[in-house]
């Protein structure tokens, strides 16, 4: 049962963050006249007040992930069992294109259609690394040392990144995915989600090495991680 209730938990915080990502940049488009760097601001700043609320919201069920990369980093870190890294993440991409069609339902869009918002080439690129290699850089330094942090950490961290990164700071497999499925100012084209997702498993590999030893584990720090992953 608990089981069930951590999928459910990752899949309902999931489509919510999605709904939050594409909802918000839906109406920061309307409402910015043309303005997009106001548009880029309104979602930012969205996205970072309900990523906030949904990791306090879910955190303590199931680690609040919501994010393939980071159930792969837990695992790897032997915070997340195996056997659970699979359907973590499939229930993770499920609620991302759930969060996607509750986005288009609420502005009136079709249910999904693929995005022609070109990303592509090696800044892209760079920045999907760099975006990823940072949110796991936090999650680890925090979860380590100032766990009652790491939320509004890793949500600053975000709202942060959709500003210093040329990608606007996607960070994430599932959300790549679904927003090539949204033809809105949050979209991707769906040919250019494969160097994205390449760029985040990267970044998030080179971070969980290089975090691991400087923040190495030690006993309390494992029932800390622990906890936040569980």
């Amino acid at each position: 049962m608990r089981s069930v209730k951590r999928l459910v938990a990752e899949g309902l915080g999931t489509a919510f963050l999605l709904a939050v990502v594409v909802g918000s940049g839906i109406m920061a488009e309307g409402l910015a006249g043309g303005n997009v760097a106001i548009a880029l601001l309104a979602n930012a700043i969205a996205t970072g007040c309900g990523l906030t609320a949904l990791i306090l919201m879910f955190g303590a069920i199931s680690g609040a992930h919501f994010n393939p990369v980071v159930s792969l980093s837990e695992a790897w870190q032997g915070n997340l069992p195996r056997n659970e890294v699979l359907p973590y993440i499939a229930i993770q991409i499920a609620g991302a294109f759930t969060g996607i069609a509750m986005a288009h339902g609420m502005f009136g869009e079709p249910v999904f259609f693929a995005s022609e918002h070109v990303r592509t080439g090696w800044s892209q690129w760079w920045s999907e690394f760099i975006a990823t290699f940072g949110l796991i850089a936090v999650i680890i330094s925090t979860s380590r040392t100032r766990p009652g942090v790491t939320p509004f950490a890793v949500a600053a961290y975000i709202t942060s990144a959709y500003w210093f990164t040329a990608s606007t700071s996607f960070a994430n497999p599932a959300v790549t995915l679904a927003r090539a499925a949204s033809n809105t100012f949050a979209g991707i084209r769906p040919a250019d989600t494969l160097g994205f997702i390449a760029a985040q498993l990267a970044g998030a590999l080179v971070a969980t090495i290089l975090f691991n030893w400087l923040y190495p584990a030690t006993p309390a720090s494992d029932v800390v991680a622990s906890n936040v992953a569980n």
